[in-house]
Formats: C-alpha cells, structure tokens, sequence
C-alpha cells in the first residue's frame, strides 16, 4: 500500500476517487506544526530560529498517519505547490520521522491524468520555498506579536497591528483623508443639439470642447454664458468626419487577485466567500453520480499563462462551439501585472472544457455555479478573437465673428463581437464614446441647423472610497501583500472594526483612523506602502536563494528600538466618540457610542453634567427561546457572544449568530449561515449537523 499525505478530507476524497486501489490518501488538516500560540516562539538570541510546536488540535491526527507510514511502502508528500503547501509537507517530514524523503510531489490540477504524473515525478523537500515561508511566518510573528499589546495600552484593550494588514489599514484612512480634504470645483458643459437641414434624420448631440482649436474648460456660470450668447446667432457647420475601426482584446484568465476582484464586483460576493468557494472547486465537490470532482487549477497564483496543451484544447472548442472566426490563429499570450509577480502556476483555469456551467447547475449550490460559471467564460474568452468596433467622431463647428466653437460627438457600433460573445466585460469609454452610432450620415463642410443648446452646471468629485475589488486592486499595483491573503486581510480588518462596509464602500471607522495615527507615529515603516512593498520583493527572492534570516537581521534592530520608544512612550490616544441619532430624553443632546468592559453603549456626551446611558440595542437575531432580539456583546475576557436582549427575564446566550429556532432532529441550538444570497440554519451540534432552508425575506422589506 503506497501513502498519500494532503491537506483537506475533501481534496484527499478527490485525489482518492483518481488513483484507486493500491493507494490510501489521508488529510493532514493544514498545519501539522506552528508557532505557539501564546508565546513569541522565536529565538531572537540565535538568529530568529522558530520554535515550532504541535498544534494541539491535530495531535490524533498526527498519531493516524504515524501509523500509517508504518503500514506503507512508500509515501508521498502531495500539499499544495506553493510556499505553505511545501512549509507543510516540511513539518509532515519532521513529524512523521521523513526527514530523507524524495516522495514530494505537485500537480497544478486535480485530475487523474494530473495525479498519475506527478506520482511519477517525485522529488525532494524544497527548501528555499519552506525558508521563504518561514521568513513570511518569523517576520510576521514578530511585527503582530509586539504591536498588538502596545496598541491595546495605549488606546483599548482586544485591538491588533500586522505588517500587511496595518499598511492596508492606512491605504483606507488615506482615501478618507483626501475625502474629507477634497474641495469640489465648479464646471460646465455645453450639449449643442443640431439637426441636418432638410430631410429627416436623428439629431447630432455634441459636446462644447475648445475654443479657435485651443481647449477650453468653462469654470463657472458667466464663462458658460459668455459662449452661450456667442452662440446665440452663429453659423454651424461640420468640420470633419472620422470613421475608423477599434479592436478590443480580451482580458486575461483569472489570477487571484482578479477572481477576488470580479467575484466581489460582479457576483456582490466578499472576498473570504469568494476563496472559500473557489478552494472547494479546486479541492473537488461531490456530484450524483460521479463522487468527489475538482473544477478548477489551483486558485493561488498570480500568473496569466496558460499550457500550450490547454490552449490547443480551448482553440478546437472556440472552433466547434462559435465557429472558426472566433479562434485567433495563433494563441493569445498576456502578461502579468503588478509587481513581484510569481510566475509558478498557470491561470485559473477549468480542468475541462466539457464540464460546463450549465451541466452541473443543478448539481452544486449556486454561489458555487455562479463562480464556476465565471471562471470557465473569462477563460474562454481569453483564448479567442477580439471584439471589433466601426467608430465615427464628428467635429462640429460653430462660427461666430471670426471665433470658432469646437464641439465633439462619437460614438462606437460593434461590427464583429469576438469574446463578448462568451464574456462581457465592463464597457470601454462609455463616456467618451456611447455604444451605438446614432449619427445620421455627414460631410466635411455640410451646413446643420442649432435646434438647441443645452447647459449644465457640474462638480469635481472626490475619489471614491475603497470597494473590497478597489482596494485588492490597488494592493496589488502597491506590491502589498500577497493576492493569496488579502481576503484574510480584508476579514481582519472588518473583524476589528477598523473599518465598517456602507454599502459596498470600505470605510474607516474612528478606532481604525486612531490606529494607523498612532502607527504613523510610531512605526512609520510598517504603514509606509513603498517599505512594505520593498520587503514583499526580498521575501519573495528567499525562492531564489537568499537567506532568509538576514531580511530578519536587517529588519529587526530598528523594529526593536521603535517598538521599545512606542512602549515607553507616555502618549495614549483616545477615540473620537461615534455620535449617534439617539436623542438623550434627559438634556436633549445627540447621544455617543462608548465602549465599556462588555462591549458598545450609548453615552450623554455632557457627562458628569448628565449621566444618562443606554444599552445599543442592535439585534442580530431573533432569539429561540423567547423571541426577543438577539445582540452583540462580549464577555469580560473580550471573547465576543450572542445575547437575549431580554436579559435577565431570558437568559439565552450562544457564542455564534443564533437561528430563531431549535434543532428540529436533536434539538440543539442552531446557527444562522448565509451563502452568498442563500440563508440556512446549521445545527450546532457536531455530530447532528442538521440543516435548514431559512425563509426567504419578503419582498419589500429592507435588510438591517
């Protein structure tokens, strides 16, 4: 019997189904070895050596396998083909007495065909991907482990800083900041409505652009009359007409970044959701009649390529399924973008063409369908023909006593739809130029009639805050982080209420903008994006062969000082009081959200004058057992629970988000878990899991 070691059941079920009789896969569930969790585990006297430990958790586990190893004749190594994924198969090594083994073997795929040559590839531990992890692990161990309790000291207890997740942090305040400071700036723009004289045709619409061929922009309302009374009696004329044609290329296959992007912008799904799926569709899902399946290629990597083999394969399905037309000649080739981009992987990809989105919609839950759907159409339409477009710009002239009033209209058609037929994208120029050519046909020098002209006062807008999708994006042109943690990183931020989502727009919230003050006082490098971008380019050079303690070296010396100068700094910052609509009924005043041991309350802010305070009721749920709200509190150790807003008359508590009825099978509590747009009710109870369709929301009624 040959031994399969993997990370998840459900990837060790997939890979099973592949090789059959005469191999066992068992799952390691992740880390089999870890720092420890409440001490530094690092020796900083010894050049930083990590002091690993067993994680507790997995302790029976590690026993199965030890077992197993002994009842195999060989054993193989097959995590992840990535910096963890190899950092964990180093610790099964060391762990399960395989310190000399060759047997590490990776596939980019999950599929028989896959599985069956990496088996035949076997090879050693690599080392410099298991330091690259590490140096990751050491450093960031390092800057959360003293941060976190100096921040907690000097401005409230439960808070956490973090190498990358501070230097997000910041790019979030930042765009507040330019928000707050933008001063809208007045302009206007001119519409002339014309008509060609005599026949009957569709009005020109165009747009005020220069003056005498020099561009001009109309900065309040009197510049804007000044060329509306110019106009009044002038002559109108078409100065040219272009007709061109404009090719559109399609976007490049998914990388992780991209998926989290278009997930968040096009399916309203957060980034932690869209992984979660994403890994379950690389990992495989069971299906009737088929047992457990993968999808997708590996969904961590930041590389656009794609096999030529796969390409071959995409070329003859573009053929046969939209006819020859669509299959450019020779395959399309992207390149990345972004920096430190790592180049190990192909693009998310489907495993197969065949399986398509429509013949398993009906066999996986439909946040599942949805981004399947949109990986496997992104990837076809990247290996196809562009999108071809008839483009006509028109320069209208309006001649007044020797002045001339340049105005402009366009307009685009599509002549040939190329990969829009499998995928469409966001449009291109929509401002500049509408789809559609709703221009009757025009000759240079041919007269037009003014019907009308159209005024419009405008403002200059101030950027928008950060969507989950934006600032991923932005994360990745700054170098921050790695695309394979952001939704970490996004999660953690929203989980420490260092930010708070209004609508789809990330917003900071006073704690969050107190943090990173006190973080640009003290530790300026950390939330300095070119810094922690620069260290991104050196952790990534481990992979080439540098030596990983020396980043560390280099690193801490200076990280130590400020860490001891924020330390024995006498400075505590105070966050600015949340003011609320609450009306306080005994001074009249606009009541504040404090924080108290178990958690947010309303304050007058007039105290010691006026001592009034209430408790916020913001229910959550509907509690089970007497139908009163459920809210959000937290115990005195600052662990976070769900409780009856009826206390002490009802003194129902649950440490997860309570679904309003019990387990109908063993009549345990349950818990409320949403899916995208689909709510369900899980029991609690480990070995009932019995679940629940929750009722749907009726129509009309807006979510809290």
């Amino acid at each position: 019997m040959k031994l399969v070691i993997v990370e998840s059941p459900s990837k060790a079920k997939t890979i099973q189904k592949y090789l059959g009789a005469g191999y066992r896969v068992m799952a390691s569930c992740g880390h089999v070895s870890d720092l420890p969790e409440k001490t530094l585990g690092i020796d900083l006297e010894h050049n930083f050596k990590p002091e690993y430990v067993s994680n507790p958790k997995q302790r029976e586990i590690i026993k199965k396998l030890k077992a197993a190893v002994k009842e195999s004749e060989d054993v193989y190594l097959a995590t992840d083909p990535d910096r963890e994924g190899e950092a964990i198969s180093w610790h099964l090594a060391q762990n399960l007495g395989l310190t000399d083994t060759k047997n590490r073997i990776e596939f980019n795929e999950i599929s028989s065909k896959a599985v069956q040559q990496a088996i035949g590839k076997p090879r050693p531990l690599n080392m410099q991907l298991v330091d690259a992890q590490q140096a990751r692990r050491v450093l960031d161990r390092l800057v959360g482990y003293k941060i976190s309790p100096i921040l907690s000291r000097k401005i409230r207890s439960g808070l956490s800083g973090g190498r990358v997740q501070s230097a997000a942090l910041k790019m979030i305040v930042d765009r507040e900041r330019e928000i707050k400071a933008f001063v809208p700036e007045e302009y206007w723009n001119i519409t002339a409505i014309l008509l060609k004289p005599g026949v009957r045709a569709p009005q020109i619409k165009a747009a005020f652009v220069d003056i005498n061929g020099k561009k001009k922009k109309l900065g309040n309302e009197a510049e804007a009359k000044a060329v509306l009374d110019a106009l009044g009696s002038a002559q109108w004329k078409v100065d040219s007409v272009k007709r061109g044609i404009s090719h559109f290329r399609p976007t490049a296959p998914f990388t992780t970044s991209t998926l989290q992007q278009d997930g968040s912008q096009k399916l309203g799904l957060s980034s932690p959701r869209v992984m979660q799926i994403a890994q379950q569709l690389y990992e495989g899902i069971d299906l009737p009649g088929e047992g457990q399946t993968a999808f997708v290629t590996y969904i961590r990597t930041d590389s656009v390529r794609v096999s030529a083999e796969m390409q071959q394969a995409t070329l003859q399905f573009i053929r046969e399924k939209y006819g020859p037309d669509y299959a450019p000649a020779r395959p399309n080739v992207y390149a990345a973008k972004g920096q430190n981009v790592q180049d190990a992987h192909e693009a998310i990809r489907p495993i197969s063409l065949e399986r398509t989105p429509e013949s398993v919609k009906d066999k996986i839950p439909r946040d599942h369908y949805r981004l399947y759907k949109l990986i496997y159409d992104r990837f076809v339409a990247s290996q196809m023909t562009d999108a071809v477009y008839n483009t006509l710009t028109v320069r209208v002239e309006g001649l007044q006593g020797g002045t001339v009033y340049g105005f402009k209209a366009t307009g685009k058609a599509i002549a040939f739809k190329g990969y829009t037929v499998a995928y469409e994208t966001e449009k291109n120029d929509e401002e500049e130029m509408p789809d559609g050519i709703n221009i009757p046909d025009l000759t240079d020098g041919e007269a037009l009639n003014l019907k009308e002209l159209k005024p419009e006062q405008k403002f200059t807008k101030p950027p928008s805050r950060y969507t989950e999708a934006t600032l991923i994006k932005s994360m990745e042109e700054a170098g921050i982080g790695r695309p394979s943690t952001y939704a970490t990183v996004i999660s953690v931020l929203a989980k420490r209420e260092y930010m708070a989502k209004e609508q789809k727009f990330l917003k900071p919230t006073n704690l969050g903008e107190t943090v990173t003050e006190f973080m640009e006082t003290f530790f300026a490098n950390i939330v300095d994006l070119k810094f922690t971008a620069n260290m991104e380019v050196k952790l990534d050079e481990i992979e080439h062969g540098s030596e990983w303690q020396k980043i560390i070296r280099d690193f801490y010396p200076a990280f130590s000082k400020e860490v001891s100068a924020a330390y024995n700094n006498d400075k505590k910052l105070t966050v600015a009081d949340e003011v609320s609509d609450v009306i306080c009924e005994k001074c009249g005043a606009h009541m504040v959200v404090r924080e108290g041991q178990y958690g947010k309350f309303l304050a007058c802010p007039n105290y010691p004058r006026c001592k009034n305070i209430k408790n916020i009721i913001e229910p959550v749920a509907v509690c089970p057992d007497c139908g009163g709200p459920i809210t959000k509190r937290r115990s005195k150790t600052g662990k976070t629970f769900y409780g009856c807003g009826n206390y002490p008359k009802c003194k129902f508590m649950s440490w997860e988000i309570p679904a309003p009825i019990y387990c109908p099978a063993c009549g345990s509590v349950m818990r409320i878990v949403e899916e995208g747009d689909v709510k369900k009710y899980v029991c609690t109870k480990r070995t009932c899991g019995h679940v629940v369709a929750a009722p749907s929301e009726p129509e009309g009624k807006e979510e809290a």
